[in-house]
C-alpha cells in the first residue's frame, strides 16, 4: 500500500507542476512498468497456456489457432484503440488537474466502446465460417478454426471493456489493479481450460486415482475459457474503477454516456491512426500467414507457437511502453514538455535494456520454450529456429514498442502510423515473400528480423527529433 501511496504522490507532482528530481523520475518509471509488465506477462502467459494445453491435442489443433490468430490480433487491435482514443484523452486531462472532465471523458468513451465492440463482433461472427478458406488452411483444420474464431467473436464486447477499464486505470497512474487482475485472469484460464478442453478421464495422484470430469469441447473449449476468464476480469476491474478509483470513480456524479463531438473528435484524432496502424500490421501478419500456409501443418503451428513464445521475450516492453503513456499523457496534458522528454528517453532506454536480457533468455531458453508448448518433434525444430534469429530483434523491437508508447502518449500518432506502414509492408512482407520459397519459415523469420530492427531505427530517430512533442 505504501509504494501505492508513493507512485501517487510523485504523479501528484506533475499535475501541480512541482520539481521532480532525476532519480524520482527513475523512480516513477520503474513503479509503474513493473506491476504494468507483469499485467502483460500474466495476459501472454495466458496465452502460451493455451497454446501448451491445445497443443497437446496434436499439430492440427495448434495450426487451427495458429490459422486464425492474425485475425484475432486485428481485433484486438481495433479493441485497444478503441480504448486507448478516450484514456489518453482521460491522461491529458488528469495532468491538466481537471479530474472533473476526466470521468466526463470515460462516461462518454463507455457508450462509445460498447457501440463500436458490437458492431465489431457482428462483422466477427459473420466472418467466422468462411475466414478459415479465405486464409488459405487446410480442409483437416477449418471447423475448429472457424468455432474458435466464433466463439472469440461472440465475447468482443466484453474484451473490449477489459482493454478500456485497464486502459483508464493506467492511464490514471494505477498499474496495480490491472496487473493482479491480470494475474488472476491466467489462473481462472487454466482452471477453466482443464475441464473444457479435454475429455472425463482418470488423473493418477500418487497411489490414488481421480476421476476429472471435462467437456471435450478441444479448441472451442481454449476460447470459451479464456472468454469466461476475461469476462471474470473485465467485471472486477469495471467495478473498482467505477467504485474505487481515486481519481475516475462514477458513483459520486452523474453524467451522459453519450459521447459528445468534441470528444469523439479528439479520438478520432487519436485512436483512428491506431487502428489504421493494427489493421496495417495485422493484415501484414496475415499475409504473412498466407505465405506460411502452402508451408504445411508443421509450419503453420510452429510460427504461431514462435509468436506466441517470442511474446513472453517483447510483453515487458509493452508493459513499459503503458508506462511511457502514462507519464508522457500526464506530462504532456500538464504543459511540461521537457518533463515530457525525459520521460521518454528513460522509458526507452529501460525497455531495450530489459527487451535485450530477455532475448539472450530466449536464444538460450528455446527449446525448453517450445517443448512445452508442444511434443511434436519437427514442430519444435522449426519453433526453435524461429526464436533464435529474433532474438537479435529484441532491443530494437523494444526502442520501436516503447517509443510509440510515448507518442500515443502525447497524441502523436498518424506519422507513427506511417512508419509502421512502411516498415512491414515495404521491408517485412518483401522479404519475406522473396525468402520464403527458398528457406521455407526459416526466410520468414529472418525477414522479420531484419525489418524489427529497420523499425527500431526509424523510431529512435524521430524520438530524437523535437516535432512528435509540438502538437498541442
Amino acid at each position: 500500500m505504501k509504494g501505492t501511496e508513493k507512485t501517487e504522490e510523485l504523479l501528484a507532482l506533475i499535475r501541480e507542476g512541482k520539481a521532480i528530481t532525476r532519480s524520482g523520475q527513475i523512480r516513477l518509471v520503474v513503479r509503474l512498468s513493473i506491476p504494468a509488465i507483469v499485467a502483460q506477462l500474466s495476459y501472454i502467459l495466458m496465452q502460451y497456456i493455451d497454446a501448451a494445453m491445445v497443443g497437446s491435442l496434436g499439430a492440427g489443433a495448434s495450426a487451427s489457432i495458429g490459422l486464425v490468430s492474425t485475425t484475432t490480433w486485428l481485433f484486438w487491435g481495433l479493441c485497444t484503440a478503441m480504448g486507448m482514443a478516450f484514456s489518453v484523452q482521460v491522461a491529458h486531462q488528469i495532468g491538466s488537474g481537471n479530474l472533473k472532465e476526466a470521468r466526463a471523458v470515460l462516461r462518454q468513451g463507455i457508450g462509445a466502446a460498447l457501440f463500436f465492440s458490437i458492431l465489431l463482433a457482428l462483422v466477427g461472427v459473420a466472418l467466422s465460417g468462411v475466414l478459415p478458406r479465405w486464409l488459405g488452411g487446410e480442409e483437416s483444420i477449418r471447423h475448429d478454426a472457424s468455432l474458435y474464431f466464433l466463439v472469440f467473436s461472440l465475447f468482443l464486447p466484453v474484451l473490449q471493456m477489459n482493454f478500456l477499464a485497464g486502459g483508464m486505470l493506467r492511464c490514471s497512474g494505477n498499474m496495480r489493479v490491472p496487473s493482479q487482475t491480470g494475474v488472476w485472469m491466467c489462473v481462472a484460464d487454466i482452471i477453466l481450460n482443464f475441464f473444457l478442453i479435454f475429455p472425463s478421464r482418470e488423473i493418477q495422484i500418487g497411489t490414488i486415482s481421480v476421476f476429472v470430469p471435462g467437456a471435450d469441447l478441444g479448441v472451442a473449449g481454449a476460447a470459451l475459457g479464456t472468454a469466461l476468464a476475461e469476462t471474470f476480469a473485465t467485471g472486477y476491474m469495471g467495478w473498482y474503477l467505477f467504485v474505487r478509483s481515486s481519481v475516475l470513480r462514477l458513483t459520486s456524479e452523474s453524467g451522459s454516456f453519450l459521447p459528445k463531438m468534441e470528444v469523439v473528435k479528439k479520438a478520432l484524432h487519436i485512436g483512428l491512426p491506431m487502428g489504421l496502424e493494427h489493421i496495417v500490421i495485422c493484415g501484414a501478419q496475415i499475409m504473412t500467414t498466407v505465405i506460411v500456409a502452402p508451408l504445411g501443418i508443421f509450419a503453420i503451428a510452429a510460427n504461431s507457437f514462435a509468436i506466441t513464445a517470442e511474446s513472453l521475450c517483447y510483453m515487458p516492453g509493452y508493459g513499459i511502453a503503458d508506462a511511457a503513456t502514462t507519464l508522457a499523457g500526464q506530462s504532456y496534458g500538464a504543459g511540461r514538455f521537457a518533463l515530457t522528454r525525459r520521460f521518454a528517453f528513460i522509458t526507452v532506454g529501460l525497455g531495450m535494456a530489459v527487451m535485450g536480457i530477455m532475448g539472450v533468455a530466449m536464444y538460450v531458453w528455446a527449446p525448453h520454450i517450445i517443448g512445452l508448448m508442444t511434443p511434436v518433434p519437427e514442430v519444435r525444430e522449426l519453433g526453435v529456429m524461429a526464436l533464435r534469429i529474433e532474438a537479435f530483434a529484441e532491443p530494437m523491437f523494444a526502442a520501436s514498442i516503447v517509443s510509440y508508447g510515448v507518442f500515443v502518449g502525447v497524441a502523436d500518432t498518424l506519422v507513427p502510423c506511417l512508419m509502421n506502414f512502411f516498415s512491414i509492408w515495404a521491408v517485412r512482407l518483401s522479404l519475406a515473400a522473396l525468402l520464403a520459397p527458398s528457406m521455407g519459415l526459416k526466410g520468414v523469420w529472418i525477414a522479420m528480423c531484419v525489418e524489427l530492427c529497420f523499425r527500431g531505427g526509424i523510431f529512435l530517430c524521430r524520438l530524437c527529433g523535437n516535432r512528435w512533442i509540438k502538437n498541442k
